[in-house]
């Protein structure tokens, strides 16, 4: 028996919390615990072996009967999802998986049941080795393990696949993935990364409106074409097509209509012929004011974009950068010829790859990369570029040969690329794009964005509904490296909202690909606010808990839901996926139903799963749920859920708020700005204020007549009781000295009724009231901590108020002449701090007596059936300005 913490091999049973999730385990496996981890339920696979081979192939043991989901490269560059439930069914490539080992796909479990148990595994990498997961015909799991390198053969074998569990998967994930950040030491966390600016802000790329043919005029015309419909880019990705690039002689040309030819290679590191400023091709660069600067100055100036990106591939180009030329000698590049490994030559048949396979790649020397990015990017930053999109890195793990292995070329490539863009680019200005392997992934300490699916194919119809889920799924893994990019999209697609609805909720940038002239502005007006800023999620958007082992592509029954964070609420997705996914017979994209069937599921707040990390202190699970498409609002109880029928290709968004019990029992959630997609994303920050009450009795002569020393502990004592009783806190935090002043003022009140009522009837009040100042005073420590005391503390006002009338008469009569009685009510407030401009909408049980903004009264509208109360907020002239929102109850 070999034990991790919470996991061992007994028996011939890999057994995790109790759990069976791998039988038959072969004698060769071995558990190692995790030393230091975050996660406590977490230890390490290996095997003893001879340790020797370039690449190997381990089996583990048998997984039977257990659902699943993983992610695997369906070809070099992407990964995609697969679900299922035993061995075989686990894909070549698969680089994280994730096992039911105890059903927690509900949430209404009863407190005898077991929680849910969630196993992952996480293939690392070992030295100059990275592992990946498959399973085998004999439903047995199996790693196999490779250096890229025929020379690099010897291996430890200790620590090959990491396994956390736990009840809460999304827990799991990340705490096992911080444990094997501390374990190797080679990359970071997302939430340790510096996020650029520019994922705030909407953009343009010129891919899609372009491809290659993009000119300096082009990017004006794109720009010009959407701030005339009043949507204004804040920044710009110049797409592929600006490089001076060439072929070899020798070289085959790849090239289709919407792709650029694979057999270029990089000439020079400034910008070709069509980002000069006399567009002549041949023109001298010498004078760099006439080079890209002069596009990147004019659209910083003319339109107001802040960020501006440009493509450039790994290795330079599609190709490398082309050996023999005489302006890039001194990077010695060499020609090199990708071998990719057997599991990505069993999967789908890549086009690019091809071409470079057979044309070969011009390789930097890999000790002076460094030197080839920092004189790229230096001239960039000097002609205003602020970050780059790096595309095509996995080209690497196929050039390892000769270089160490692929793990030590991609590391070496990995730490020039962020050492470089760190030195140029302030912003950690970098998207990385086409490359789904650990190798970077386990090697990437700063790059914090990174292109999440393949492309967004506007032509192919078979590829959206799967582009929605591949990028849903992949962000369960990729998310805890990188923050995903969903890639761009084109607003006038018959696609577009469906597309729309994803980025909103996926809390990523949102940018497009429109050409000049085709463009849908009432669509992009729900996903961008007139100063060019977006309404983006916390979080990278996932599947919830009850999607993660379904299959909403191919089941027939599954909708998608994708769950994220807001500052104050939460945000769910569905979608209506079914129809088309990755065929693993044909290996490429396909439609496998032409007419799927309407689909119904149902959401709850727990879907939203941190929603508790947002909500007020207090809350007790019941939201406000309000969809975007119909404007509906429904109050949800904690444990009630809502149902959703999607017919194929139909979306809908929900904004789900907690519901805040105000002192004077009224009910508010407020919801954000209800044309938006994520309606709740403009809401920053949300104050309950609430009310007070105090009670004047004026009398006159009442002052000359009562001692200082009673008069200012009874002022005291109302304070004290009125703010306890309205507010239902201890405003002062000390229960001890209300048990005193309760004490000693119930004394005072008890010798005036005394004084009022003389014999027997008095003789009963000093009995009473002494009497409870006995149990006060001697039992206080007692009472303070037990549940009566808030009963003994309302006891003295009940009887006050029993015997009000009665007092106030005696005080009238003993002291002066009795004048009336006056109350003063302070409101309940809810204050909000609200980004963006359009119709704001809010959960209230009661109509608000006012509604002011910065200040101002506002008109309001309020439904009584639903609650929904709504306002305008105006356009403000100042960017990303925050409202202050007021509504008295």
């Amino acid at each position: 028996m070999t034990v991790g913490a919470g996991i061992s091999v007994n028996d011939g049973s890999l057994c995790v919390l109790e759990e069976t999730i791998l039988r038959d385990v072969h004698d060769s496996i071995v558990v190692t615990p995790a030393s230091g981890g975050i996660l406590t339920n977490g230890a390490f696979i290996g095997v003893r072996s001879d340790h020797i081979g370039s690449r190997r192939v381990f089996p583990v043991g048998k997984l039977l009967d257990l659902r699943f989901m993983c992610v695997f490269r369906f070809k070099l560059w992407w990964m995609t999802q697969r679900m299922g439930s035993c061995g075989q069914e686990i894909p070549f490539e698969t680089q994280f998986l994730i096992v039911e080992g105890r059903d927690g796909s509900h949430f209404d479990q009863s407190a005898d049941e077991r929680p849910a148990l969630y196993v992952v595994f996480l293939p690392i990498l070992e030295g100059d080795f990275r592992a990946v997961l498959q399973g085998n015909a004999l439903d047995e799991l199996e790693i196999c393990l490779e250096s890229g390198d025929p020379a690099v053969k010897e291996f430890d074998g200790s620590h090959l696949v990491f396994v956390g569990a736990g009840s809460d998967p999304f827990d799991v994930i990340t705490n096992a993935v911080r444990s094997v950040e501390d374990h190797l030491q080679t990359f970071c966390h997302r939430e340790r990364k510096k996020m650029p600016d520019m994922l705030n802000w909407f953009g343009w790329c010129t891919w899609d409106a372009f491809y290659t043919d993009i000119t300096a005029n082009g990017v004006k015309h794109g720009l010009e074409s959407l701030q005339r419909g009043g949507i204004s880019p804040r920044f710009v990705i110049i797409d592929d097509g600006w490089q001076s690039v060439g072929m070899d002689p020798n070289s085959i040309a790849a090239q289709a209509d919407n792709a650029a030819n694979f057999a270029n290679r990089l000439t020079d590191i400034k910008e070709n012929h069509k980002f000069q400023k006399q567009e002549k091709e041949g023109k001298s660069l010498e004078n760099s004011t006439r080079g890209i600067q002069h596009i990147v100055c004019d659209i910083k100036e003319q339109h107001s974009v802040k960020y501006v990106f440009v493509w450039h591939a790994l290795a330079g180009y599609w190709g490398g950068v082309k050996p023999g030329v005489a302006e890039m000698e001194h990077y010695e590049s060499k020609m090199a010829y990708p071998i990719s490994s057997p599991g990505i030559q069993s999967n789908e048949q890549c086009e690019a790859l091809d071409s470079i396979t057979k044309n070969g790649v011009g390789l930097v020397n890999p000790e002076k990369v460094f030197h080839f990015y920092n004189e790229l990017h230096s001239y960039l930053a000097s002609n205003g570029i602020d970050g780059v999109k790096v595309d095509v890195q996995n080209i690497l793990e196929t050039l390892g040969a000769g270089h160490g292995g692929r793990v030590r070329l991609a590391r070496k490539y990995h730490q020039a690329l962020e050492a470089s863009i760190s030195r140029n680019f302030r912003d950690n200005g970098i998207i990385s794009c086409m490359s789904h392997n650990t190798d970077g992934l386990y090697s990437a300490k700063r790059t914090a964005v990174i292109r999440a699916s393949d492309d967004f194919w506007p032509r192919d119809p078979a590829s959206h509904t799967i582009h929605i889920a591949s990028v849903a799924y992949n962000t369960i893994f990729l998310g805890e490296f990188m923050q995903p990019d969903w890639d761009m999209f084109q607003s006038s697609h018959e696609m577009a909202e469906y597309h729309g609805a994803a980025r909103a909720v996926g809390g990523c940038a949102i940018y497009v690909s429109d050409e000049p002239g085709q463009h849908d502005f009432e669509l992009l007006k729900q996903l961008v606010l007139p100063d060019g800023s977006i309404l983006r999620a916390k979080l990278p958007g996932r599947p919830t808990r009850d999607c993660l082992f379904s299959d909403p592509t191919r089941d027939g029954k599954s909708l998608l839901k994708i769950w994220n964070l807001n500052d104050h609420n939460g945000v769910i997705g569905v979608f209506n996926c079914q129809g088309a996914g990755w065929c693993k017979i044909g290996k490429t994209n396909c439609i496998h139903n032409q007419q799927p069937a309407a689909t119904t599921g149902v959401i709850r707040s727990k879907d939203v799963n941190y929603l508790p990390r947002v909500a007020h202190q207090g809350w007790n699970g019941d939201t406000i749920v309000y969809s975007h498409l119909k404007g509906e609002l429904v109050y949800l109880d904690k444990d009630a859920s809502l149902p959703i029928t999607l017919n194929a290709k139909e979306y809908e968004v929900f904004t789900v708020a907690p519901v805040k019990k105000m002192s004077n029992n009224a009910t508010f959630a407020p919801i954000g700005l209800t044309k938006m997609f994520n309606s709740g994303g403009a809401i920053k920050d949300v104050r309950y204020e609430s009310g007070s009450a105090i009670v004047i009795v004026m009398i006159q002569n009442l002052m000359k007549h009562l001692k200082a020393s009673e008069m200012n502990l009874a002022m005291f004592l109302g304070i004290l009781l009125v703010s306890y009783q309205v507010n239902n806190v201890d405003p002062l935090n000390i229960k001890s000295m209300h048990a005193f002043i309760i004490a000693y003022s119930v004394y005072v009140i008890a010798s005036k009724f005394n004084d009022a009522f003389p014999g027997w009837v008095g003789f009963l009040h000093i009995a009473f009231w002494s009497l409870l100042v006995a149990i006060m005073c001697l039992f206080s420590q007692f009472l303070l901590h037990s549940r009566f005391f808030v009963l003994l503390l309302c006891l003295p006002i009940l009887i006050t108020v029993v015997y009000f009338p009665i007092l106030v008469h005696t005080l009238v009569s003993f002291y002066g002449t009795f004048t009336g009685v006056h109350y003063e009510t302070k409101s309940t407030k809810v204050i909000m701090k609200v980004h963006g401009c359009g119709f704001f909408g809010a959960y209230s049980s009661t109509k608000p007596s006012i509604v002011q903004v910065d200040g101002r009264e506002v008109e309001f509208k309020y439904e009584e059936d639903s609650g929904l109360l709504s306002f305008d907020l105006q356009l403000s002239s100042e960017e990303a300005y925050l409202w202050e929102v007021t509504v008295a109850l």
